[in-house]
């Protein structure tokens, strides 16, 4: 069935901006528990210790009481942070640094016989409870930051931005225009630098004389401010268009999503990964949005004939099928498996 690109709703951003009720609940808890443990043993530096079996330092009690100062002023920072956790991702990321270093010191100290045992609870309430949320406010803030840049400003509804008509390749044509009384293979890469894209061109490069073959004209959509010269001339897809879309319009149109963790990060996408690296699609800058996700469109009179979203960035998508003229095949094509041509 043929859809009409400009009636897809765009992707709602306040999802990925706005932080959860429970990232500011989790910031104040750890800040009230800081400073009331730093509290406490800066002013009974000896009573914890005593509680937890280990021999007091007596000669420098100074030193533990230091140790709760250090505690008590994370504390106020957590509490900086509990009223943006994304704005203050940076308190966030060197508390959970000490988190982290705290507990493999400790571990040093233990297993050398330095330290006792029993002083391990003080681990797992000051540092390990708090490892996996801190990790989830990190990795969601970094998600946020990456949107906040490429999101679509929306103008007022009379003169409302239709990057179809809006946006230029290099050879001055829209997707609009280029897609008139032809069929058009749209694909969207995520940034330069990334493995799969680079992957992605080497498979596009590969089939482009059969994709045009069969009456179909291929055209790349990337975030980049410049083209990938390097990367368009050894596929030989420099005379193809390119639409640059740094602020991700043309990707809100068609819908295609930030990802989550799995879909970027996953076992599959690891494995692949590594597969794709050995065979020579090596790892290069970040050039925009690492989190957009990527998807494969055929259009032609501005209308989507056929559409592949990747359910994660390590899939490949059928191009040849998506590419060929017959309507009766299925949107939406799924396969994650490797392409027949596969490297």
């Amino acid at each position: 069935m043929i859809s009409d690109l400009r009636s897809q709703p765009s992707e709602q951003q306040s999802d990925v901006l706005t932080p959860q009720r429970w990232m500011k609940n989790v910031l104040l808890a750890a800040g009230c528990y800081n400073l009331i443990w730093g509290v406490l043993v800066v002013l009974f530096p000896l009573s914890l210790l005593g509680w937890l079996g280990v021999e007091p330092m007596l000669n420098y009690p100074e030193f533990w009481q230091a140790i709760g100062m250090i505690v008590g002023v994370y504390g106020v920072g957590y509490l900086i942070a509990a009223s943006h956790p994304y704005r203050h991702w940076p308190i966030v990321l060197v508390g959970l640094l000490g988190k982290v270093f705290g507990p493999l010191g400790f571990a040093s100290g233990m297993l050398s016989g330095r330290l006792p045992a029993s002083l391990g609870w003080t681990i797992i309430t000051n540092d390990l409870i708090w490892w996996i949320p801190f990790t989830i406010i990190l990795w969601r803030a970094a998600r946020a930051n990456q949107a906040e840049y490429s999101m679509i400003r929306i103008r007022p509804k009379r003169d409302q931005f239709d990057p179809m008509t809006h946006v230029t390749s290099q050879f001055g044509q829209t997707l609009l225009e280029l897609s008139r009384r032809r069929n058009v293979l749209v694909v969207f890469l995520r940034h330069s630098g990334c493995t799969f894209c680079r992957q992605t061109l080497a498979d596009l490069g590969r089939l482009r004389s059969e994709i045009e073959a069969a009456g179909t004209k291929i055209a790349l959509v990337h975030m980049g401010q410049q083209e990938p010269d390097d990367l368009l001339e050894k596929n030989n897809l420099s005379d193809v268009h390119c639409y640059r879309d740094p602020y991700c319009k043309l990707y809100e149109s068609f819908d295609l999503r930030m990802g989550d963790f799995t879909q970027l990060f996953g076992a599959k996408v690891l494995w692949a990964g590594m597969r794709a690296f050995a065979a020579g699609h090596r790892i290069g800058r970040l050039n925009g949005n690492g989190f957009r996700m990527p998807g494969v469109f055929l259009l032609r009179d501005g209308q989507v004939l056929k559409s592949y979203r990747h359910s994660s960035v390590a899939d490949r998508p059928e191009y040849l099928l998506l590419a060929s003229g017959d309507e009766d095949a299925a949107t939406e094509t799924a396969t994650s498996s490797p392409a027949s041509t596969s490297l």
